[in-house]
């Protein structure tokens, strides 16, 4: 029976990339309606971790509590918006496929979601209200996660890191 070596932090770092990684224009985490600032920096590590780009926006405290929570040693790509509902739009209009983390009637079940195979962006709603109804009308498709126990859902940071790992098709 072979001993089981947990890798060292210098094969780690030779086998991952150098720098942080430019924008992609790929995949995009969009915590659009952020509840809880603790959760923004832990999302900020998947991005990192799945080479994914993080929008947030403009509101006074966002800042300062991505910067809080970030413990990489390297920025994040993140792009800012003002307006939510309008960025959706944009991305829409420019053929980014829309897909929101959301307990629907025509969700999709997280195992089934296909990998990003065009620019996507994974929208997530509000911790306690969800994704506003006016931006549900902007989505492609929306994505649950299964659960057995009794919660209703899981927190921002996991909910986007488990849709995130599989749009990027790590999972």
């Amino acid at each position: 029976m072979t001993a089981i070596r947990p890798r060292t932090r210098d094969e780690l770092r030779r086998s991952r990339r150098p720098r942080s990684h430019s924008c992609w224009d790929h995949l995009y985490a969009a915590p659009l309606w952020p509840l809880h600032g603790a959760n923004l920096g832990t999302l900020a590590r998947t991005c990192d971790a799945v080479g994914a780009c993080l929008v947030l926006p403009r509101l006074p405290w966002v800042p300062e509590a991505l910067a809080r929570g970030n413990t990489l040693r390297r920025p994040v790509c993140v792009h800012w918006t003002g307006d939510p509902l309008g960025w959706l739009g944009k991305q829409r209009e420019r053929g980014a496929r829309v897909v929101g983390v959301e307990l629907a009637d025509e969700a999709v079940r997280l195992a089934d979601l296909p990998a990003a195979r065009q620019p996507t962006v994974m929208v997530l709603g509000h911790e306690q209200h969800g994704i506003p109804p006016e931006a549900l009308d902007l989505l492609d498709t929306c994505v649950e996660i299964p659960m057995i126990g009794t919660g209703a859902s899981l927190n921002v940071a996991v909910a986007g890191s488990l849709a995130l790992y599989r749009l990027a098709g790590l999972l």
